[in-house]
């Protein structure tokens, strides 16, 4: 032992700078790699994309006219219904999609009301919206609009002549 040392000391033993043996340096190295990696993975996450409150939202006419047109389809009152929906295109819905939702419910009107036309430039002006517009597969199988949809959604996806 060394003087005034509780540890024995390792004659022979490798040292490393600084008077530490090769061990304890191997050690030091792989602690401080681990920490690297434990540092890595602990890093902050990336923030959440921001959310927009459905309470402000709905204080904007047309997102207000589209929720109430929801509400009225829902309840039956399909004139009224028409009416907030063309009333939240001409205020300018901000999303595409809700643009689409609010053509949506016109051509069901439309075509509900046997004006086929008009159903058929509803659905169009909802793929103009939103590329991405889909019916579920019960809109789909409906029999009144359900044929109409099919053959715009057919003519969407067909490429320009």
């Amino acid at each position: 032992m060394r003087p005034g040392s509780a540890r024995p000391c390792r004659i022979g033993a490798a040292r490393a700078p600084r008077g530490r043996p090769a061990t304890a340096r191997a050690a030091l190295r792989a602690g401080a790699a681990a920490a690297v990696v434990l540092l890595g993975a602990c890093a902050a996450p990336e923030a959440p994309a921001p959310t927009v409150s459905v309470a402000a939202l709905v204080q904007q006419p047309a997102e207000r006219a589209l929720v109430d047109g929801l509400r009225d389809y829902e309840t039956g009152a399909f004139e009224t219904a028409e009416h907030d929906f063309q009333a939240a295109l001409a205020a300018g819905l901000r999303d595409p999609r809700d643009a689409a939702v609010a053509h949506k419910n016109l051509a069901f009107i439309a075509c509900a009301f046997n004006r086929l036309a008009e159903c058929e430039r509803e659905f169009r002006s909802a793929f103009a919206a939103d590329p991405g517009f889909r019916l579920s597969d019960a809109e789909v199988g409906h029999p009144i609009w359900g044929p109409v949809y099919r053959r715009v959604a057919a003519s969407a996806a067909a490429p320009a002549k």
